[in-house]
């Protein structure tokens, strides 16, 4: 359990004030990386407390820039650099384990969440609203074009989704319903989604990944 930045009470899940003493916390960020600010202010601003948003590297294996909120500790990202920043936080993971990713999404679930529909800090288009991934108990606000906005609390979610092996069971899921339409293309697009989402794994994956498809319909 997160602990208070200033009297060190605990916090509960995706909580940031302490109930303590009244702190605002950077639940995210905060012992997690050792990041540092580029620009205290951006061209782009917060879609709840509307003011700029700072510049702040993560230093993740060289240059690592995302977009951050010094009031409500939210986190915008560039297409494509949350599965980069989770990749690099989270490894070695190779079992899925159900009940742990039960209680993490009972733990986190917040029922008197007034959701709402929030705009791109970029476009100020209205943002969708979509499951980050299988189970994962994590509803992103996205903008196609410009990338991907996180409350504060809900990187740390999909941080701990990722450990229980939530990743693993969303890969599979989509593997499956490709396997049950029997649809080469979807199984492929996956197979190149994850190529990038995991750092351009061998040509050969995809060529392996065919032969287990024709096995499985023609056996």
């Amino acid at each position: 359990m997160a602990k208070c930045n200033s009297c060190s009470a605990p916090l509960p899940a995706n909580n940031n004030k302490c109930v303590y003493c009244g702190t605002r916390n950077d639940v995210d960020l905060h012992s997690k990386y050792d990041y540092s600010i580029i620009h205290k202010e951006s061209d782009r601003l917060c879609p709840y407390c509307e003011k700029p948003l700072q510049i702040i590297d993560l230093n993740l294996n060289g240059s690592f820039q995302v977009e951050r909120c010094a009031d409500c500790f939210g986190l915008f990202f560039d297409p494509g650099k949350v599965e980069t920043l989770l990749e690099n936080s989270v490894s070695n993971v190779f079992n899925s384990n159900w009940q742990q990713l039960d209680m993490i999404n009972n733990d986190r679930f917040q029922g008197n969440k007034n959701e709402k529909y929030i705009k791109c800090p970029a476009c100020h288009a209205f943002m969708g609203r979509v499951n980050f991934g299988y189970r994962s108990g994590v509803v992103i606000d996205r903008c196609t074009s410009h990338g991907i906005w996180l409350d504060n609390g809900e990187l740390t979610h999909l941080m701990e989704w990722k450990k229980a092996g939530g990743q693993l069971l969303h890969d599979r899921e989509k593997q499956a319903e490709a396997l049950k339409k029997n649809d080469f293309g979807s199984i492929l697009d996956h197979k190149r989604t994850q190529t990038d989402y995991f750092g351009n794994a061998p040509e050969s994956e995809l060529i392996d990944t065919v032969a287990s498809v024709i096995a499985k319909i023609f056996n």
